[in-house]
C-alpha cells in the first residue's frame, strides 16, 4: 500500500507565499518522477511543475520564476515553494508520484487526496 499525503495548504493574500509538502509512504522500492499538478473550479487539470529523481526541473510557463520544486529522496518527500501568488493559482494542488511498489513489484502512478490553495484578499 502506497499512500501520499500533502501539506501546507490554505489562504493567503495576493502577493505571499506557501510552501506545499507531499510525503510517499509504504511499500515503496524506488521513485521516479514527482510533480505537482493543480485544479480550479471549472478547469481541467494541469501539471504545475515535475522534478526527476536526479533533480531535473519543469515548469508550467504560468508559474516560472514563482514556483520552485524540490524533492528529499531520502524522505521521499516533493515540496513546493510558491511566491508572489496571486488569485490566479486559487486551486486545489495534487502530488503526483510515478514509483515502483513492492507489494506486486510493479511501477504505477499514484495521487495525493490534493491540498486546497486559495489566493485572496
Amino acid at each position: 500500500q502506497v499512500q501520499l499525503v500533502e501539506s501546507g495548504g490554505g489562504l493567503v493574500q495576493p502577493g505571499g507565499s506557501l510552501r506545499l509538502s507531499c510525503a510517499a509512504s509504504g511499500s515503496i522500492f524506488s521513485i521516479n518522477d514527482m510533480g505537482w499538478y493543480r485544479q480550479a473550479p471549472g478547469k481541467q487539470r494541469e501539471r504545475v511543475a515535475a522534478i526527476t529523481d536526479g533533480g531535473t526541473t519543469t515548469y508550467a510557463d504560468s508559474v516560472k520564476g514563482r514556483f520552485t520544486i524540490s524533492r528529499d529522496n531520502a524522505k521521499n518527500t516533493v515540496y513546493l515553494q510558491m511566491n508572489s501568488l496571486n488569485p490566479e493559482d486559487t486551486a486545489v494542488y495534487y502530488c503526483n508520484a510515478d514509483l515502483w511498489e513492492t507489494s506486486s513489484w510493479s511501477r504505477g502512478d499514484y495521487w495525493g487526496q490534493g491540498t486546497q490553495v486559495t489566493v485572496s484578499s
